[in-house]
């Protein structure tokens, strides 16, 4: 009974090891997903103040042959310095998410990295199934392997308590060594008789105690993991949602709103501001989507932790 409670806190040590490192890889991507987004913000960013500065111009030049107000012109400008304000807070959050990375990967603050070019593609939604997640995460999750590990460590200990209930006897024999001849032999028999009742039925309450509260820390972490697990599939399949519908028709809508407004912003149609509205509503899509794509890595990620492997 010793050795196996002893094999089964060997288990428990190594589900420890594989929650760590479910942990610490879950952060790993987690924090490539959010650099992967801080740098695709930047390049709509610098998208964006180029095409203000085009913009800009074209409000310069109706000003200049009396078509539209200065303000028109005083506006753009304005927008610009707004965009410049956002970039540098962008660089800012660029620098601090490399230096993360890094320290993750045990590697020094500024050593170079490459840029995140794109995101791993998502499962098919077949392979999310609740039902089919629920059985791997049983099998899988390092916290419920880890708790379940306890509770069998905590079951051979009760059964080694209930043990001293009996008489541990003990039996040896020996020979007797005279000159270069074994002459004698000598014989060993003793009893070790349990008489303190009240101590042995309080280890053995302790014993059950033990094991109870062993298999209600399993209960519990198995129904924040189902729940955490729950949470991120309806999460995921919610942010993938609102990509594919901002990339079928929030976008295009948004395109051709401005497309519109600049059409007729140059013939004197509608004004600078309804022009800025438009290009702000192809902007606003844009970083929705990015959101979205995120969130459902995010989200991924955070399912393959609680699985404990990728998927």
């Amino acid at each position: 009974l010793k050795r196996e409670i002893a094999q089964q806190d060997a288990l428990g040590a190594k589900g420890s090891v594989q929650l760590t490192w479910a942990e610490l890889a879950s952060r790993i991507k987690s924090t490539y997903t959010q650099l992967y987004f801080v740098q695709r913000s930047e390049q709509l960013l610098q998208e964006n103040l180029d095409l203000m500065a085009q913009l800009e111009r074209l409000s310069l030049s109706r000003y200049a042959n009396g078509l539209a107000p200065q303000q028109d012109v005083i506006r753009s400008q304005v927008e610009q310095g707004s965009m410049g304000s956002e970039q540098i807070a962008l660089q800012m959050e660029h620098h601090h998410l490399h230096t993360r990375l890094n320290a993750l990967l045990s590697r020094l603050p500024d050593e170079p990295l490459a840029a995140p070019s794109t995101l791993r593609p998502l499962p098919a939604p077949a392979l999310l199934d609740w039902g089919a997640m629920r059985e791997r995460v049983q099998a899988k999750n390092p916290q419920l392997f880890t708790q379940e590990a306890r509770v069998l460590s905590a079951e051979k200990n009760r059964d080694l308590v209930r043990k001293n209930r009996y008489p541990d006897v003990t039996f040896g024999i020996s020979p007797i060594q005279q000159g270069s001849a074994f002459k004698q032999w000598e014989l060993m028999v003793e009893f070790n008789i349990p008489l303190q009742q009240g101590t042995r039925s309080a280890q053995e309450r302790e014993a059950e105690a033990l094991l109870e509260a062993a298999r209600d820390r399993k209960q519990a972490a198995a129904d924040q993991v189902f729940a955490e697990l729950t949470q991120s599939l309806s999460a995921l399949e919610a942010a993938r949602r609102t990509d594919e519908l901002t990339n079928t028709r929030v976008l295009p809508q948004a395109e051709l709103t401005y497309q519109s407004a600049l059409a007729a912003y140059e013939t004197g149609k509608v004004d600078f501001a309804t022009l800025l509205d438009a290009q702000k509503q192809i902007r606003l899509a844009r970083l929705n989507q990015l959101k979205a794509q995120m969130d459902a890595q995010l989200q991924l990620t955070e399912i393959e932790r609680i699985l404990g492997e990728d998927i």
